[in-house]
């Protein structure tokens, strides 16, 4: 195929997806449109969270030639002749989502940013272990920006057409706001809904479960594979066994020696395992404050996305800790209390407590429950968290 030719059916396909874009964009999408005059941006996140939307919306505003690293099409030309060519042709930029599919990525994006210091090169992928995987020093030539997952507030700008402002801490925030949006709209009937089928903007597509079942497959077989040294079949049930553990468990962590025993791997093995399955989006590790270890299962260990546990008829307990996890730790640190009488976590300095109704505060700051509707005291709805972005 000429090169002619394959460069038009890259164009193609891209008129093609930009002509399917929905119509309403996430609220978050304005934190990385901060970035635009970068030259360099790498946008990273879990599946299904967006990625592919904004870059084809970027590509579109600001006359950038979008490829995928997928494509078959790349077995007939190598990314530095494709990105060559199209910037011979006037193109601002180039951006490349699902990045880590391409050999020699790293050295073919580093050769384009070097060579064409007046263009833009996006990437993109499900993880930031990407530009540890690539060539040191590209690190420094591009921006990092994530994508979370879609927040509660963003749900219900999908729901209802209004647009929510934020809260910027759920510790310190004007309570009246908060009493107020429970008059807008059934916030608890919302939040059950979005908690249950709706992290994810595809979720408006319908058949969210079958979707999220896609994404967990996806990322174990076609993603993780890439970002460890070796990896075996054994490596990749192992994987299995650990999120449908963490599913049904009512311990929120993993026995390592059990593990080790069981799939006959060693230590240093898992916790790569353990380490990957975090930075590619399936999984929260929350650690002690003092656990200064860098070979650790954490103290507690979550579903990154909180769905899973209604999604697969999961432990609902672990459901309300895991998404305050999910939750806090898109805005700071958080972690496990060394005594649990003491509360569940620790996030700027207030220890918490996180359960239903019959929860009580204990020793801790404030108590986060998943049947409020509205703040009482130091008791918290969890919905609250919802709205941090």
């Amino acid at each position: 195929m000429k090169k002619v030719e394959i460069l038009e059916k890259f164009e193609e396909k891209k008129e093609r997806m930009i002509n399917f874009l929905p119509n309403k964009k996430r609220l978050y999408f304005e934190n990385i449109e901060k970035f635009e005059n970068e030259r360099g941006l790498l946008i990273y996140g879990p599946r299904g969270v967006g990625k592919t939307t904004y870059l084809l919306m970027s590509a579109k505003k600001n006359n950038l030639f979008y490829v995928s690293g997928d494509d078959p099409l790349f077995s007939q030309i190598s990314l530095y002749d494709l990105g060559e060519s199209v910037f011979q042709e006037g193109v601002n930029g180039l951006i490349v989502d699902e990045v880590h599919y391409l050999n020699n990525w790293s050295i073919q994006i580093k050769s384009l940013y070097d060579s064409f210091p007046n263009k833009k090169i996006w990437i993109s992928d499900s993880s930031s272990i990407i530009l540890r995987k690539g060539i040191s020093d590209l690190s420094r030539r591009f921006v990092k920006v994530k994508l979370p997952l879609l927040s509660f507030r963003e749900y219900l700008y999908f729901e209802t057409g209004k647009k929510f402002n934020k809260i910027s801490s759920p510790f310190d925030f004007d309570r009246e706001y908060v009493i107020s949006l429970t008059k807008d709209v059934e916030i608890l009937k919302y939040f059950k809904n979005y908690s249950t089928s709706g992290t994810r903007p595809f979720y408006i597509e319908g058949n969210f479960s079958e979707k999220m079942k896609n994404v967990l497959e996806k990322t174990i077989y076609s993603d993780i594979p890439y970002f460890l040294e070796t990896i075996r079949d054994n490596h990749l049930r192992l994987m299995w066994a650990i999120i449908s553990y963490l599913i049904y468990s009512k311990i929120p962590t993993v026995n390592v020696e059990s593990m080790c025993r069981e799939w006959n791997v060693g230590k240093q093995k898992l916790y790569e395992i353990l380490y990957v399955l975090q930075e590619s989006g399936l999984i929260n590790i929350v650690n002690k404050k003092e656990n200064y270890k860098v070979n650790t299962k954490g103290d507690k260990i979550f579903l990154s996305d909180p769905s899973f546990y209604h999604i697969f008829d999961g432990e609902l307990g672990n459901f309300r800790e895991a998404f305050v996890v999910f939750a806090l730790k898109e805005i700071g640190k958080i972690y496990s209390i060394k005594n649990e009488r003491d509360g569940d976590f620790i996030f700027d300095n207030y220890k918490i407590e996180v359960g239903g109704k019959n929860k009580k505060l204990k020793n801790s700051d404030f108590v986060i429950r998943d049947d409020l509707d509205i703040p009482i005291k130091n008791k918290i709805p969890l919905w609250v968290l919802g709205f941090l972005w």
